[in-house]
């Protein structure tokens, strides 16, 4: 595929992806992508992935689903051993390839989104709930505490 310079375009089902799915809140949607093969201006093989999904992930914030939309553009540099990473370009990175030179791409792709997920999805348009940034009930409880909490201290230098 990398001497014929192979492309392919399509989408795959997030449901299809196991690992993914056990990261998402749901596994609704199709996930767009475009392969293609080649060889850089070092003679290198690559694999240019691109894929676009919109995902259902969990708020850490308010804990509610919401859809984050993840796009990778990535270029993987496909090496057989880890003696040849460093005769990649460093905009690529490194792919190991099996010596049947056999790819799973659906896995492929699955790990590229896989790692542009983030750590901790946070909802942009969500609210922290209003019992955390509403001010205490009862505040004339601390009104009547004049106390320094340093006054301790201040006796000790004495």
């Amino acid at each position: 595929m990398v001497t014929a310079r192979r492309s392919f375009v399509g989408t795959l089902p997030v449901a299809s992806m196991p690992r993914l799915c056990g990261m998402l809140a749901g596994s609704d949607g199709e996930i767009g992508f475009e392969l293609e093969f080649g060889r850089d201006e070092l003679g290198m093989a690559y694999l240019d992935v691109r894929a676009d999904a919109p995902l259902s992930v969990t708020c850490q914030r308010s804990l509610e689903p919401f859809v984050l939309p993840v796009s990778v553009c990535n270029r993987l540099g496909l090496i057989r051993s880890e003696r040849e990473e460093s005769g990649l370009s460093p905009d690529c990175e490194p792919l190991l390839v099996e010596d049947d030179g056999k790819l799973m791409l659906v896995e492929v792709i699955e790990d590229e989104l896989l790692l542009a997920l983030p750590l901790v999805p946070v909802n942009p348009d969500s609210q922290l709930p209003e019992e955390v940034t509403s001010p205490p009930a009862d505040e004339s409880a601390d009104e009547g505490r004049t106390d320094n909490p340093f006054a301790v201290l201040r006796e000790l230098k004495k």
